[in-house]
């Protein structure tokens, strides 16, 4: 089971149409993951067409406040992938447990204990502010995906996220690998080549290859509650969303990187699961 927070501070830099997205593209690949919506706004939830997505007292607010399992909270969707849902009373977690300094474990807890058994990958939508809800993804997760946009104000903004990582990193004694994904790409730009070569100059090889063009088909998707492969699989979007999750499964971005008794080598995305991606 890989754990994967996809986490920005800034917004309006692709982080919810890229953990839908590449839910979608690994649920293609037959590698069943489960979204876990950990942003009160719930645009997850919302984007991915669930009835009812944002009820009160259902979802991860039914796992924080009423130690509810998550493996009872999961909902499928229309795409054939599961999600625990997010709604607005999810967002006085951290007044509920601000004091409590256990509270930062209690989804690490819940994941060993209700979902470890799946193998599943599992992409989480995080809340774009540190806090009680992001502190517990991050202890949770084996790797943090950061979307940034294309733009002078989100490079700024990975450069304190990092910042900010490296320093969460001394505080807990761990390390979070992450990667990189420059998305609102426009080739047209000379600024958008700039902020992708600053990027790869800064930090290499986190960076990943695969940009996120701008796309009208990202744009409208979830407002017809679905993923861009349900909604226009031929679109650009679409293309690069599958070349992002091959590009990711290649370096085993998806995979655990603590298997026992098990080679830690990367587990190539095969070519039927890339095949599958593209239909």
């Amino acid at each position: 089971m890989a754990v994967i927070a996809v986490f920005n501070q800034k917004g309006g830099v692709g982080k919810t149409t890229t953990c839908l997205n590449l839910t979608a593209a690994l649920a293609k690949a037959q590698r069943h993951p489960i979204a876990l919506d950990m942003d009160p706004q719930g645009h997850l939830s919302l984007a991915c067409g669930l009835k009812d997505a944002t009820l009160a007292n259902a979802g991860m607010e039914a796992f924080f406040k009423h130690k509810i399992p998550l493996a009872k909270l999961l909902r499928e969707t229309s795409a054939g992938w599961q999600i625990v849902s997010s709604s607005l009373g999810l967002s006085k977690v951290d007044a509920l447990y601000g004091s409590d300094p256990r509270a930062a474990t209690l989804l690490k807890q819940g994941l060993r204990e209700d979902l470890a058994l799946t193998g599943a990958p599992i992409l989480i939508d995080c809340c774009p502010m540190l806090g009680v809800l992001t502190l517990n993804v991050l202890l949770a997760s084996d790797r943090v995906l950061i979307p940034v946009s294309a733009d002078f104000l989100s490079l700024q903004g990975v450069h304190r996220l990092d910042s900010a990582l490296n320093a969460l990193e001394i505080k807990l004694n761990r390390k979070f690998e992450r990667r990189i994904v420059v998305t609102r790409f426009d080739s047209r730009r000379k600024l958008a080549h700039e902020i992708f070569d600053k990027l790869k100059s800064r930090y290499g090889a986190l960076v990943c290859n695969t940009k996120i063009g701008e796309n009208v088909a990202l744009a409208t998707s979830p407002a017809h509650g679905k993923d861009v492969f349900a909604y226009a699989p031929h679109s650009p979007g679409a293309a690069d969303y599958r070349a992002l999750t091959v590009e990711l499964g290649n370096s085993g971005f998806f995979d655990h990187s603590q298997n026992k008794g098990k080679s830690n080598r990367p587990v190539a995305v095969s070519a039927d699961r890339e095949m599958s991606m593209s239909h």
